[in-house]
């Protein structure tokens, strides 16, 4: 599904960005906390009181997602790197045991589509990257 250079950039970030779908058919952007649930092959979103947020309430109603990790490894020179995923999510209300602020949910983020930049030929001006798109 993911290659070894986009699980290694996976583990070593810990913020994404997750859009959802909200009621009305607008879009709603979080910064969220995530893992890489190797065993589930899903992107496992967590935070504080996540099951009283209204991104939880959306992928509930709805069921998809879309989530997107990028940085600026390098200003000069100018090098990015972006990995987006695409797919069908689900509420899952007891993933953990509830520990502080986190309530023990997650949403989980079973990828569908995958579009990489710059993270597999990472030293490459962004203006000649081509992105990685696939369906999985």
């Amino acid at each position: 599904m993911f290659t070894e250079a986009e699980l290694a950039y996976l583990s070593e970030q810990g913020l994404g960005r997750l859009a959802t779908q909200q009621p009305n058919g607008t879009l709603q952007v979080n910064p969220v906390a995530f893992t890489w649930n190797a065993s589930a092959q899903t992107i496992d979103v967590t935070g504080a009181g996540l099951t009283k947020s209204r991104k939880y309430r959306n992928v509930e109603a709805n069921g998809r997602a879309a989530f997107v990790v990028d940085d600026l490894p390098s200003l000069e020179p100018i090098r990015v790197r972006c990995l987006e995923i695409r797919g069908r999510a689900e509420v899952v209300p007891e993933a953990f045991a509830p520990d502080g602020h986190l309530d023990g949910a997650v949403i989980r983020i079973h990828p569908q589509r995958i579009i990489s930049l710059g993270i597999d030929d990472p030293d490459h001006d962004p203006l000649d990257l081509v992105p990685n798109n696939r369906t999985v």
